[in-house]
């Protein structure tokens, strides 16, 4: 269940990821969008209004912070929504990365499909491990299991050479 990467037409790179989660689209839809469930897994504080034009503040996480050794800089990124049809579709800037997530019920559940667009393939291979493992907190959030969000950068690293050498980055 690796994320792909493929190259655009434009010099950019979407990284792309399928997960089939045992919840419903309104249970994932919300822990997509609302600030207290993102907390929880996913990598800064945001505050998501899924308008089309509304604004985004990113905070690096304070875990995050400490994990990469960042100490007094303002790690602030900003955002807009660009496209949004709630509860199946919302993407969004981050900083100049796109952000795209759309949720299909299917039996069982719904199927997650991510996609992140960024400029550089050597950034990929980190960014593919990071999202990798943040799916999975997020599967563990919506099954009721939160995970330490330590415990998900230590996966991120677990995962960092497979993406590494899947991505011809390594």
């Amino acid at each position: 269940m690796l994320g792909t990467l493929h190259a655009r037409d434009d010099g950019r790179f979407e990284l792309c990821f399928e997960r089939r989660l045992l919840h419903p689209v309104a249970k994932v839809w919300r822990a997509i969008t609302e600030a207290d469930q993102l907390r929880a897994w996913f990598p800064a504080s945001v505050d998501v209004d899924p308008t089309v034009g509304a604004k985004l503040r990113f905070d690096l996480a304070p875990e995050s912070r400490t994990r990469h050794g960042v100490r007094d800089e303002d790690m602030t990124l900003y955002g807009e929504v660009t496209a949004a049809d709630p509860p199946r579709l919302l993407e969004y800037t981050w900083d100049e990365e796109v952000l795209r997530w759309q949720l299909e019920p299917i039996y069982g559940g719904c199927l997650l499909r991510f996609t992140h667009i960024v400029d550089d393939r050597a950034l990929a291979a980190g960014a593919g491990a990071g999202w990798h493992a943040t799916f999975e907190a997020l599967d563990a959030l919506l099954g009721g299991r939160p995970m330490h969000r330590m415990a998900l950068f230590d996966r991120a690293d677990e995962l960092a050479s497979t993406y590494a050498g899947q991505y011809g980055a390594g």
